[in-house]
């Protein structure tokens, strides 16, 4: 992945004149690290969004664990919903709601799996008790109670008492390669500032069109 160090120096711009942004990706460096010095709790949090194979939408809050120019990461069971449904429909939303900064980011584009090697790098970086979770859940299964799933865990827990936990054959990552980014700024009466980036390919130049709020 693209170190993101590099995307956020191309862009210097403040809030009151984001609209002139032509970088999506440096306006969201910027945004995302304002975020983290202003959000009390997990500045990466997402909305990600996807749909079943009625064609119903599904959304739940994850944890974006990577981005760069190619696009943002995130990971989970690929047994989980959300995984079984990108399986089916390989396309997501995603939704970064900033309430500190009165602020959204959204993003919509087609999703790939991330490397082996990426979700390696990843999970070992996961505390242990993460990492043995991640074994022990049948994630979005039905579990019969919190007793069952506590066992579950202890038993993981005993094999991994000494070195690492390996990361589980069915846990890995997923990359959403944006082709629409909205950012969308507060202003007061409702009157808000909205500029929306689109491409029609990942190598494609953007396209920047300012919005109705």
């Amino acid at each position: 992945m693209t170190d993101t160090t590099t995307i956020k120096h191309q862009s210097q711009l403040t809030s009151g004149d984001f609209t002139e942004a032509e970088n999506p990706f440096a306006l969201f460096a910027e945004w995302f690290a304002e975020a983290e010095r202003s959000e009390p709790n997990d500045p990466n949090a997402m909305a990600l969004a996807t749909v079943d194979a009625s064609g119903l939408p599904d959304v739940r809050m994850v944890l974006m664990k990577g981005y760069d120019t190619d696009g943002f990461v995130f990971y989970s069971h690929l047994a989980s919903q959300k995984g079984r449904e990108l399986a089916g429909n390989p396309k997501a939303a995603l939704l970064f709601h900033w309430k500190s900064l009165r602020r959204q980011v959204r993003v919509r584009g087609p999703v790939t799996p991330v490397t082996e090697a990426e979700a390696d790098a990843y999970f070992a970086t996961r505390p242990k008790q993460a990492q043995i979770g991640a074994w022990a859940s049948k994630q979005s299964q039905p579990l019969e109670s919190r007793f069952a799933f506590e066992q579950a865990i202890a038993k993981v827990a005993a094999k991994h008492i000494i070195g690492d936990v390996p990361r589980p054959p069915g846990w890995s990552g997923w990359r959403i390669t944006p082709m629409h980014i909205e950012f969308w700024h507060d202003r007061p009466f409702r009157l808000h500032d909205r500029i929306a980036f689109d491409r029609t390919a990942p190598d494609m130049a953007w396209t920047k069109t300012r919005l109705y709020p």
